[in-house]
């Protein structure tokens, strides 16, 4: 389940850092940082053992 979770969250992360990145103002880095947060929580589902 959590690889699962996991797996969204790192398409989510693509997604907002790809509509942050090339589709928004260069002002706009929220989106950015929210993808490379979903990177993070990620990382901890996929490091953690059940």
């Amino acid at each position: 389940m959590k690889k699962n979770v996991a797996i969204v969250l790192i398409i989510l992360g693509l997604a907002m850092v790809y509509i942050g990145g090339f589709h928004a103002p260069k002002i706009m880095l929220p989106p950015i940082i929210t993808g490379l947060g979903f990177f993070a929580i990620a990382a901890v589902f996929i490091k953690e053992n059940n």
